[in-house]
């Protein structure tokens, strides 16, 4: 974990793999002069985080499933930290497996889909993303990396942003401050090599889904989305802090 060193401008991400990180976000926060304070799940003490404070949280993906909290604990600690924050519409960000922690925090189911979507799909956005920050995601500006297995029901109260052709809640908001996605805007053509390494068992054992496929679509997408992404995020800290 990084030390604050006396820095306020301060974003906390909860990360549950090395490799997953916060990409090309990181470009944009370091324009705006904010230090990332990276907590590693399952390493770092997430009881040492002020659940309440105005910095910004981000809960990054992982290939754990909001319903292993038997194997491993410290996802429902995630999970009450997002509670507290939801009740106070703290500036809270979910991608991929966080998405789905703000789901569950917000008491929706969390199952498996009938396939995994593993690859570059488009975005369909809503009325409502359309008129958000997800503006610069859409199908028109860029495709957009999605890999999950799992899904959750939308929200009592949630606003829905975003679906794909393969599922229907792919993007919601909460409140004013909360944002939950389960795809990847922060991924970068450089970075996704790593993600081809660790997780190669998932990629053999998914029908249709290669190295060679993924790699190929990463030269094409990759930096359109880094651009978009970089868009989208600029716009919605603006938004929020």
């Amino acid at each position: 974990m990084v030390e604050n060193m006396g820095n306020n401008k301060v974003v906390n991400v909860i990360r549950h793999l090395a490799f997953e990180d916060m990409g090309s976000f990181t470009s944009v926060l370091q324009a705006h002069g904010y230090q990332i304070n990276y907590f590693e799940a399952g390493c770092d003490d997430l009881f040492q985080m002020d659940a309440l404070s105005d910095n910004l949280l981000v809960i990054l993906g992982g290939p754990i499933s909001v319903n292993d909290s038997e194997i491993f604990p410290f996802i429902d600690v995630e999970i009450d930290i997002l509670r507290q924050r939801i009740a106070a519409d703290k500036p809270t960000l979910g991608i991929c497996l966080g998405a789905q922690l703000i789901a569950r925090a917000l008491g929706a189911k969390i199952y498996s889909g009938d396939e995994k979507e593993i690859g570059w799909y488009a975005l369909n956005l809503t009325t409502a993303g359309r008129q958000s920050a997800l503006r610069y995601l859409g199908r028109e500006h860029c495709s957009m990396l999605h890999w999950h297995g799992e899904t959750f029901d939308l929200p009592d109260n949630a606003v829905l942003l975003a679906s794909s052709d393969k599922y229907p809640n792919q993007a919601f908001s909460y409140k004013n401050n909360i944002l939950a996605l389960q795809f990847h805007p922060e991924a970068t053509l450089h970075g996704m090599e790593k993600w081809f390494i660790g997780h190669i068992g998932e990629i053999m054992q998914t029908e249709g889904v290669s190295v060679e496929r993924l790699r190929k679509d990463t030269h094409q997408y990759a930096n359109q989305l880094e651009m978009q992404g970089e868009l989208f995020f600029n716009s919605w800290l603006n938004e929020v802090l």
